[in-house]
């Protein structure tokens, strides 16, 4: 079963219905998912900002987030100070390079729909 790093961006299409929710499905079938720990953050943060902006849809944003344990995606911890590092030379943010070097770490896929980070994974020497 291969290993993917899956982002905050592929998560919440998943979560949310997003438009991209059945290309990032099909990426991730018959997978393990790996990511940093801040993922859940990431993805209640999301939650956060599309309830403000459509407290009509709370309860639904609210269950639609509750399914994230049912992706079972395996949290794993990186180092914080390559994890600075690699932002510093990709030009990514911290909470990015995070998802970068731990699929670099892995040797697996990154599953984005973040387009800087997806191109700065396309220039990354494997």
């Amino acid at each position: 079963m291969p290993v993917k790093v899956v982002d905050a961006s592929a998560v919440a299409a998943l979560l949310f219905g997003e438009p991209e929710a059945d290309a990032v499905a099909a990426q991730l079938a018959d997978s393990r998912l790996v990511a940093p720990g801040l993922l859940p953050f990431e993805l209640a943060n999301v939650c956060l900002i599309k309830s403000r902006r459509h407290p009509e849809q709370r309860a639904a944003l609210m269950a639609a987030f509750r399914l994230y344990d049912r992706l079972s995606v395996e949290e794993v911890a990186v180092d914080h100070h390559a994890t600075l590092a690699l932002a510093g030379t990709t030009g990514l943010t911290a909470y990015d390079a995070s998802y970068l070097w731990l699929a670099r770490q892995l040797g697996a896929s990154l599953v984005t729909l973040d387009k800087q980070l997806a191109k700065a994974e396309a220039a990354s020497p494997d």
